[in-house]
């Protein structure tokens, strides 16, 4: 009788979870409905916008939930994204969802490598460290031009139908449609991920190592397994992009990529995997949008809009969001 009310606590909290991970699955979905029937000819940007929110996600694991300061993390972006295109131009692997695990294996491969150079950094140093390991990433894609493309990029990607019923349309519907079913997936499984006792166990290790390491947990290991799972979310964009763009060119092992992964997620807000996706979709298609209406002074309203953000939404836009609901039910009791 005794355990009764422990257990009902716990269905309780556990069906509270649930309807959270419902209600966040059906948020997200509805957004892409509307994004699709708004902007039906922007798909092939809309594809674009979920590939890198993948990178965002990735990215929000790592540094949001782990604390780990990073400038390379389009290594892992473009492990993905060439493991993908070499896969399907030079060995003639065709299938999609193949291709999607070939990019998730390439990179939490590529994730758990860098990481043991990396997290052996810590603040400025392990910026460095990343900011080299991209760099040398983006040196070796360029030199082995025989199996990348180097400069011109790698071509020849054909992807098969999708299930071998729907195909590649130049129209972007098939991509769209298996991105959004993608992002869906990937983002239940992260919201599980970083509730579990080893997401838990990132998130102490974020606040203070220290503590953690005298506790006996393995500090260096742990953020090496969460590297690795991010590098498989990196990597599922990266060859996400490859299968709709049908070509990896050397931008997605770039320094800038890196960059705009960062300040994407600082515009939507870090530690929320929300937040990832928010600032993602309001960079890049503010991005778009102002480059064609400006092409020559768009940086300007961009470093703008950055500075209005940390000015005034330091905790980023879904930060700001939660902060002003929670005024508003304040008042209300």
């Amino acid at each position: 009788m005794s355990d009764m009310p422990v257990n009902s606590v716990t269905t309780r909290s556990w069906q509270r979870t649930a309807l959270g991970d419902f209600w966040a699955v059906a948020a997200v979905a509805l957004v892409a409905g509307a994004l699709f029937l708004l902007f039906p000819t922007n798909l092939a940007l809309l594809t674009r916008i979920i590939a890198v929110m993948l990178l965002v996600l990735s990215l929000d694991l790592v540094t949001g939930f782990s604390g780990v300061a990073t400038l390379g993390h389009a290594t892992l972006f473009g492990a993905g994204a060439y493991a993908a295109g070499i896969f399907a131009a030079r060995f003639g692997v065709t299938d999609p969802l193949l291709m999607l695990a070939i990019g998730a294996v390439a990179g939490a491969l590529a994730g758990a490598v860098t990481s043991l150079v990396i997290l052996r950094g810590h603040g400025l140093s392990q910026l460095v460290l990343s900011i080299a390991v991209v760099s040398l990433a983006h040196e070796a894609a360029n030199k082995l031009s025989a199996w990348t493309g180097g400069s011109d990029g790698l071509s020849g990607i054909a992807p098969s139908p999708l299930f071998g019923l729907f195909r590649f349309d130049l129209f972007g519907r098939t991509a769209f449609f298996m991105a959004v079913g993608l992002l869906l997936v990937v983002f239940v499984v992260l919201r599980i991920v970083v509730r579990s006792p080893f997401g838990m166990l990132c998130r102490g290790i974020k606040q203070d190592p220290v503590r953690v390491r005298a506790m006996g947990a393995p500090v260096y290991f742990t953020l090496v397994k969460m590297y690795a799972i991010a590098g498989a979310v990196a990597g599922l964009g990266g060859a996400l992009s490859a299968i709709a763009t049908k070509v990896v060119g050397l931008d997605s092992l770039s320094f800038t990529t890196s960059a705009e992964a960062l300040v994407m997620l600082v515009v939507g807000g870090t530690g929320k995997l929300f937040g990832a996706l928010v600032g993602t979709l309001v960079f890049v298609w503010f991005e778009d949008r102002v480059s064609a209406i400006n092409p020559f002074h768009w940086l300007t309203i961009i470093g703008v809009l950055l500075i209005g953000v940390v000015l005034f939404a330091p905790k980023g836009l879904v930060g700001a969001a939660e902060s002003l609901w929670a005024r508003v039910r304040g008042r209300r009791s």
